[in-house]
This record gives structure tokens, C-alpha cells and sequence, in this order.
């Protein structure tokens, strides 16, 4: 359950991190504080989960996460953040490799959420803002049918007017801090090598597409 609820809520916070309009629409409505950003966003998601045709076709679910998601998702600072002490270290090339075989790694993990996960509703808690107005915290819980209910946080920016998620916590733990320490460590076991667990990682996704198919 921990793992679907991860998903999911990944990618439904990803969707919800800039404007309230979808990717292709023509007309954006203006951008609003991030809880309302998110409370609007909500609702379209929970509606297209109930398409169970849509859900069905995994490549479809991942071409239309990967539509929503980008435009307002800064891989880039996710990927800074990730890396750490190693990003400073890193090479343009290995950066540039990294950020894209960590973004298809994220994106297959909020598609299978999508699959999986989406008996759920949603209860806003107070949320804040920083001085400037450039960074937010939104705190949130999750209900479900059955179990305790789950506190999922999210850590905004807002560069231009526009909000992008850069972290998500849930019950308290972070996914950039989850990653971190988890690329660290395959780092070190890679004898200090960021190539070698890039290499690692393509393969690993790779092999999981070729298992979805």
C-alpha cells in the first residue's frame, strides 16, 4: 500500500505543481495559491482515474503522465537536490544523463501509481508561505477506504508566477532525501563512479519497460 500511495501521489503532485490547465489547452486560467493550484488539479485527476480503459494501457498512462508532467516539473533542481555533494562533481555530460534517466525513473513510478492506486480523497491543512512568497509548504492528508489516513506535504516554488512541486513528503519522509541517501550509496558501492550508476540505472529502466510491455 505504502508503494501505491507513493506513486500516486507522486504524480498527482507533479500534475498539480504549475497552472490548473493541462498540457495541450489553449486557454490557462490564472495561476492561484498553490492549495487552491492543487484542490483544482485534484478533482480532473480523480475523474480521469475512473476511466479503467485508460488505466489498462500502461504506455498510455505513461505518454499522458509524461505530457502533464513536464512542463511543470523542474527535473533539474529535483535532480541538484538528489545528487548532492556529487552533482557539484559531475560532469555536464553525466548531469544531462542523470537528470533524464532519473526523470523516466520518476515518471514510470507515478504511472504505476496511476494503475494502481486511486481510492482516495483529500483533506487540506493550513499551509505556508514564505516571506517573499517564492517557496510553499502544503500540507495535506489522505484518506482512504480502509487504514489511517496520510500525511502528504509538498515543498513548491514559484518561478515567474508559475508553482512547481520539488519535494513531496510522505509522513514525514522526503523524496529527495530518499533518493539521496539511496544514490549515495549505490555511488559508493560503484566505487565512487556517477557513470557506473547511471549506467545501472538506464539498464534497470530498460528492463522494466520491456516488463511492461
Amino acid at each position: 500500500m505504502t508503494t501505491k500511495l507513493f506513486g500516486i501521489m507522486m504524480a498527482w503532485t507533479f500534475l498539480m505543481s504549475g497552472s490548473p490547465g493541462w498540457a495541450g489547452d489553449t486557454a490557462v486560467a490564472p495561476v492561484e495559491d498553490p492549495q487552491t493550484i492543487i484542490a483544482d488539479v485534484s478533482n480532473k485527476i480523480q475523474a480521469r482515474l475512473q476511466d479503467r480503459t485508460f488505466t489498462q494501457d500502461f504506455k498510455q498512462v505513461t505518454d499522458y503522465v509524461s505530457s502533464v508532467i513536464e512542463p511543470h516539473t523542474d527535473f533539474n533542481l529535483v535532480s541538484v537536490l538528489v545528487l548532492g555533494k556529487y552533482w557539484k562533481t559531475a560532469t555536464v555530460d553525466e548531469r544531462n544523463r542523470f537528470k533524464q534517466a532519473f526523470k523516466t525513473l520518476l515518471l514510470r513510478v507515478y504511472s504505476r501509481g496511476f494503475v494502481e492506486f486511486n481510492n482516495w480523497t483529500l483533506k487540506f491543512l493550513p499551509f505556508h508561505q514564505d516571506g517573499d512568497g517564492r517557496k510553499a509548504y502544503v500540507k495535506t492528508q489522505v484518506i482512504q477506504a480502509e487504514g489511517k489516513p496520510v500525511a502528504v506535504d509538498y515543498r513548491m516554488l514559484s518561478e515567474r508566477g508559475v508553482w512547481k512541486v520539488y519535494d513531496i513528503l510522505i509522513d514525514g519522509v522526503s523524496l529527495v532525501t530518499t533518493y539521496r541517501s539511496s544514490f549515495q550509496d549505490d555511488i559508493s558501492n560503484a566505487g565512487g563512479s556517477l557513470d557506473k550508476v547511471i549506467d545501472q540505472l538506464n539498464q534497470r529502466n530498460r528492463e522494466a519497460d520491456a516488463n511492461d510491455r
